[in-house]
């Protein structure tokens, strides 16, 4: 069991976030610019005009994840949990993330 399980809540506006597993959460106006984000589940989650520059994300599970409108500059996607990924970008700044070797078949790009 991750150290810290929520489900079904909205943050808006914050810029630090407990290691854990989010279920169903919605992340609204938040800047994680440069956090570690290592280990961190995200599970139907969605981030919506969030800066996720830099993000460090060394194992993260991104399991039917919304990324809308955000700046993701930086971001190493290829080091991120490979299992039941599946996320989609809308109208996100992704200049620089890399998806080096990744098999990508439940990504979208909008």
């Amino acid at each position: 069991m991750p150290e810290l399980y929520k489900r079904d809540q909205k943050f808006k506006h914050i810029n630090t976030l407990p290691k854990g597993e989010y279920e169903n959460c919605m992340f609204i106006h938040c800047d994680f610019s440069e956090l570690d984000f290592s280990n961190y589940e995200f599970i139907d989650c969605q981030f919506e005009n969030c800066n996720l520059s830099l993000l460090k994300s060394y194992k993260t599970a991104l399991r039917n994840v919304q990324f809308i409108e955000c700046k993701m500059l930086g971001i190493r996607f290829d080091i991120c949990n490979q299992f039941g990924l599946s996320f989609s970008f809308n109208n996100c700044q992704l200049n620089h993330s890399s998806f080096f070797e990744m098999k990508i078949p439940n990504i979208y790009f909008d």
